[in-house]
């Protein structure tokens, strides 16, 4: 089982400049929350409550403004800080002490995942005790994405990171559960011509020893991925359009916190004050009017 997680908040975010020029894109706002909200959620719905997340060199004070150590959602927040981007699975390499003997999940930072069904299938992904699961999602433009080919029987066969020409339609997303060798593998990887260590030749570590399996998203699922200007704001608006219409908040930590139990009424109340007149403290109200 699955008792750990990673954010991956690093990067330059280059595609943002000069948004991210100053701050970090993981801090830049989806609709009403910083974008760090959103992974932070994932882990948080998947029962996951010790969490490492990893930063840019220089960055860890913009960070722990916003989410100082996880007390007051019930969780424990630790902070690393990465040099310069070296690949996805360095993540594992920074955290190798955090993950110590356990199996662990990776959410890339500036991932966004919704679906009706998305808590029970994170739930099914944790219960992993053995080898790799990844999260596939159908995509249109399949030249940006790790693609990965199944077979009839759901089993991944092959994965390419962005095939010109491919039969498969189904994106890896940024979404990966690992067991404890993770730490061993990404170790013995090797620089790739972008001089970066590559999640598809970790993946491919796993597949070769048949201990790779998939999990689908589903057509009622989103998955996006917010790298550039348009992509950031399409999710801003996902999310604007989505809330407005529900009443409901995607990513509310709190609120979260509280339905699994981890935090009590006067949390709320806390974090209510922490975030002044807003929106998002309004909602936090409504919160505890139904308790």
């Amino acid at each position: 089982m699955i008792k750990k997680g990673i954010i991956l908040a690093g990067g330059n975010g280059t595609r943002m400049s000069p948004l991210t020029k100053a701050v970090n894109k993981q801090l830049l706002p989806i609709y009403d929350k910083p974008l760090i909200y959103y992974p932070l959620s994932v882990l948080m719905l998947s029962g996951i409550k010790d969490i490492l997340i990893i930063v840019n060199k220089g960055q860890l004070n913009q960070f722990k403004k916003i989410l100082p150590n996880g007390n007051n959602l019930g969780i424990k927040i630790t902070y690393a800080e990465q040099s310069h981007p070296r690949g996805l699975p360095d993540a594992f390499v920074i955290g190798k002490k955090f993950i110590g003997n356990n199996n662990v999940a990776l959410i890339l930072g500036d991932n966004f995942f919704y679906g009706q069904s998305l808590t029970k299938k994170l739930k099914n992904c944790v219960m992993l005790n053995r080898g790799a699961k990844v999260i596939l999602h159908p995509v249109n433009n399949t030249s940006s994405y790790g693609i990965a080919t199944i077979n009839k029987k759901n089993k991944i066969i092959k994965i390419v990171e962005k095939p010109k020409k491919t039969s498969s339609n189904l994106a890896v997303t940024g979404l990966y559960f690992f067991d404890k060798n993770v730490v061993k593998y990404s170790e013995s990887l090797k620089p790739s011509r972008r001089k970066e260590i590559e999640i598809v030749d970790l993946l491919n570590k796993y597949k070769r020893r048949n201990k790779l399996s998939a999990e689908f998203l589903g057509r009622g699922g989103a998955w996006l991925d917010t790298g550039s200007i348009k992509d950031f704001y399409d999710t801003s608006a996902f999310v604007s359009a989505l809330e407005k219409r529900q009443g409901l908040k995607i990513a509310c930590l709190e609120e979260i916190a509280i339905k699994n139990k981890w935090i009590n009424k006067k949390n709320i109340v806390e974090a209510i004050k922490f975030y002044g007149k807003c929106d998002y403290s309004l909602y936090l109200l409504k919160l505890l009017k139904q308790k």
